[in-house]
């Protein structure tokens, strides 16, 4: 079957074709990327492509972001660099489990945070500029909130609702 573009709401183009390999949306080319939180105190640099983009679908990442997933990149530890306000870094991690949160003490936005042994992840809406990333794949499908489905034909609102 040959692929076919859909159009959807938002104005955004998608292929009905599978997304690409790994190999050609991560890793193939050097990159910079910055990032911040929302009150711009916490500042950071990425030197390099990500290593993995996932869409995490689990409760906790659910639970922590407020939302349908968590959209979240890795990279190695030496790719990250701090520019500003790391002293203002807070987390939260959940006992007995690996998994933790990161925030900035002073606004609450999700920064990045360490994955021991040597990766750090990185809240792709922390990100200051939008990156050429594909996410790789939606992961903990099983936990997918029921919610979270159909959205395609969704009406798209350039604002807030009832804003002209």
């Amino acid at each position: 079957m040959a692929d076919v573009e859909k159009s959807f709401p938002c104005g955004r183009q998608r292929d009905s074709a599978p997304p690409p390999k790994t190999t050609q949306t991560l890793g193939a080319r050097m990159a910079s990327f910055h990032g911040s939180c929302l009150c711009q105190t916490i500042q950071y640099k990425i030197i390099g492509e990500p290593k993995a983009f996932y869409l995490c679908h689990c409760s906790r990442c659910r639970k922590v972001t407020g939302s349908a997933h968590a959209s979240n990149l890795f990279v190695h530890v030496e790719s990250m660099q701090w520019l500003a306000g790391e002293s203002m870094i807070s987390s939260y991690r959940v006992p007995d489990t690996r998994f933790a949160k990161s925030f900035c003490s002073q606004c609450s936005s999700a920064v990045p945070s360490l994955r021991p042994p040597s990766h750090v992840l990185i809240p792709a809406g922390s990100l200051d500029s939008e990156p050429e990333l594909t996410p790789q794949a939606h992961i903990s499908c099983a936990s997918r909130a029921a919610w979270d489905d159909g959205f395609a034909n969704l009406e798209c609102i350039p604002g807030l609702p009832g804003s002209k």
